[in-house]
């Protein structure tokens, strides 16, 4: 089996949301919505103070609270592990968006530019604009359609940029990973092995496919 997890290190995340600008350019999001962000997080008292950088998004669960509450069952699950959007079938009733612990979820009922109407839409924009995406759900992909193109011909993900999404090859510290968490082989397994990490919400049972390392292995 094949299951693609994203594994991202905390030590080395520097936040400078070079993956967000990379999501935003890849898939045009629009204004205000972030398929992946970085969360700035400040710990501890003065003079003792930590911050730590989060890389957020769709988690691409084991058991997601989306799919089980979608009506029109347009959100599915792959075998592969990645979940995705029909936006065919989707209404855009936004159960999904109230329902995700994440809120990984997005409606944007307009065709709507970052610079607005009067500067106009730029190349990106324009190039990737996708009208189904219009008035229903939306959402992280892991850049699905690179993963399907890259391994049509011969790539593999998490190891060959052309079948790895676009966040993970934009990190200019290396901090995210991609991969195949059932190859033992693969980048995200060793280096899961290795450390010492955890996932977010892991108590709510939605099994969700982003890891955090936090320290290497005792």
């Amino acid at each position: 089996m094949t299951k693609y997890v994203l594994v991202a290190d905390l030590r080395r995340c520097v936040g400078c949301q070079t993956c967000t600008a990379a999501c935003k350019n890849s898939n045009a999001t629009a204004p205000g919505v972030q398929w992946r962000k970085v969360l700035d997080i400040e710990t501890g008292e003065f003079p003792d103070v930590r911050r730590t950088f989060l890389p957020v998004g769709c988690m691409h669960c084991d058991d997601p609270p989306c799919l089980t509450v979608c009506p029109s069952t347009a959100t599915k699950k792959r075998d592969d592990g990645i979940v995705l959007i029909d936006y065919d079938l989707c209404i855009g009733c936004a159960y999904c968006a109230v329902a995700c612990p994440y809120q990984a979820r997005f409606k944007v009922q307009d065709r709507l530019s970052a610079y607005g109407e009067l500067a106009g839409e730029m190349a990106h924009e324009a190039a990737r604009f996708d009208p189904a995406m219009i008035g229903v759900a939306q959402k992280c992909t892991f850049c699905a359609d690179r993963i399907d193109e890259g391994l049509a011909n011969g790539f593999v993900p998490g190891k060959d940029w052309q079948a790895t999404p676009a966040c993970v090859n934009s990190c200019i510290s290396n901090a995210l990973q991609f991969g195949d968490l059932d190859d033992k082989d693969s980048a995200v397994s060793r280096l899961l092995a290795e450390s010492q990490s955890s996932r977010m919400h892991e108590e709510l049972g939605t099994g969700p496919n982003i890891y955090y390392i936090w320290d290497d292995a005792p």
